[in-house]
């Protein structure tokens, strides 16, 4: 590699050991397991709570397969990030900058910028919600606090980063628990369940259930955590020979796949908990993160219910917006090659996002940030193309992967998720304005 390109997350890269390949499976395993539950986090963000919530609400459980669609593709498209990672020891923003013009290279990175901020925005409203919810503040206030809320956890990096990878999977294991519980509260029926996992033709004749359906797929497959995925699975320090890298995609893949699994689940269970409980009692029309904490309660007649949503909501904000920040570090390193410290980056882009969040409160109240909430998811799903038709390409070429390049076969078809992908989000973006 050159001198020349700046490093992948500098100042923690290749800073984990891994065993020899004389060690268990499972010791390998659990040296190798941290990357993926970085990035399943934003597969369970706040965004991902209104669609889901509204999908359950509104079709009970029909839009349980979209839900596993929408993680099978996640899943492909992780796996082509971390062999992109181990492979050429660079991320997606750095081969972007490498291989594009530098205009096009400019306009990707202001774009990324862009869906960070939205990806931020998100997280500030989910959690000032939760801080609502839970402790009563004031949601402008709640706003406020969030410029912070990261910088305390961010020092956890100082000590190493598998001190971040724990915190991030014990936040993910408060989400799972709360929604074990809550599905345990509603008492949701096994076999109509099942049933939701078979496809149906009413996705292709109905269109206001597609239009959820695609804001699900919207949701659930963000482009940040392919930028974020292929830069951190450069932390562990494997051999750098064609066997370790065959190894470390292998184990990279697994973890991703693990923790992506746990991120269907958290998702399905979100769609579960909302049809269980508002569809079936005739609440059909909940969409909103606050309407559906307020009459969980009393619909499922469990006191606690309420605020054990709340608190998963708060710990699924906080997963994210530390996610989010080592993204924008990624991004910005990447395609630009500019450096600054990470409590700097979260400062100003969590500033950025306060600015819309806040004013929408002052200006609406509460009732406006649910629409801002899904604004923030389309603009997100506009800029996935930017992100996956340049991984697909670079991991089929044979100049930058050589023997580890996607085969044909499995080219053509990571081609025509990121076509299907694009055209589903087109058509959102279409139904939004007109």
């Amino acid at each position: 590699m050159s001198a020349s390109v700046m490093q992948s997350l500098g100042e923690v890269r290749r800073t984990i050991a891994v065993p020899d390949r004389a060690a268990s499976f499972f010791a390998k395993l659990l040296a190798f397991s941290g990357p993926g539950y970085m990035v399943a986090v934003g597969y369970m963000d706040p965004g991902n709570w209104a669609t889901d919530l509204a999908g359950g609400a509104h079709y009970g459980y029909a839009l349980l397969f979209v839900v596993g669609l929408a993680s099978v593709f996640a899943m492909c498209l992780q796996y082509l990030a971390v062999k992109l990672g181990v492979v050429t020891g660079r991320d997606l923003a750095q081969l972007c900058h490498e291989t594009m013009p530098r205009s096009v290279n400019v306009c990707m990175w202001l774009g990324a910028e862009l869906m960070i901020i939205a990806c931020d925005l998100a997280e500030v409203i989910g959690t000032a919600i939760g801080l609502q919810l839970l402790f009563h503040i004031p949601l402008p206030i709640g706003v406020i606090a969030t410029v912070g809320d990261v910088l305390l956890l961010l020092a956890l990096q100082r000590f190493g980063f598998r001190y971040l990878e724990s915190l991030v999977v014990a936040l993910i294991g408060t989400v799972v628990l709360c929604f074990g519980l809550e599905m345990i509260f509603s008492h949701p029926m096994f076999a109509p369940i099942m049933h939701g996992f078979v496809p149906t033709t009413q996705l292709f004749t109905n269109h206001e259930l597609l239009f959820i359906a695609v804001g699900i797929i919207g949701a659930t497959v963000m482009p940040h955590n392919l930028y974020l995925h292929s830069s951190v699975v450069q932390t562990r320090a494997h051999e750098e020979t064609a066997e370790g890298k065959k190894e470390a995609i292998k184990f990279g893949a697994i973890d991703s796949t693990m923790a992506l699994t746990i991120a269907l689940v958290v998702n399905a269970a979100i769609l579960i908990v909302a049809a269980a409980t508002f569809h079936f009692s005739g609440y059909t029309g909940i969409a909103d993160i606050r309407t559906a904490y307020t009459l969980l309660a009393p619909l499922l007649g469990v006191g606690a219910a309420g605020i054990v949503f709340a608190i998963a909501l708060l710990a699924a904000g906080q997963n994210s917006t530390i996610t989010a920040t080592l993204a924008g570090q990624v991004i910005l390193e990447g395609h630009m090659h500019f450096r600054i410290k990470p409590w700097a980056r979260r400062l100003i882009t969590r500033s950025l996002a306060i600015v819309p969040a806040a004013a929408i409160v002052i200006i609406k109240g509460a009732s406006g940030l649910t629409g801002l909430l899904i604004l923030s998811q389309v603009f997100l799903s506009l800029q996935l193309p930017f992100a996956v038709f340049p991984l697909v390409a670079l991991t089929s070429s044979k100049k930058h992967m050589g023997t580890f390049a996607n085969a044909r076969w499995f080219k053509y078809g990571m081609f025509g998720v990121a076509s299907i992908l694009t055209g589903l989000n087109v058509w959102l973006l279409a139904s939004v304005v007109f």
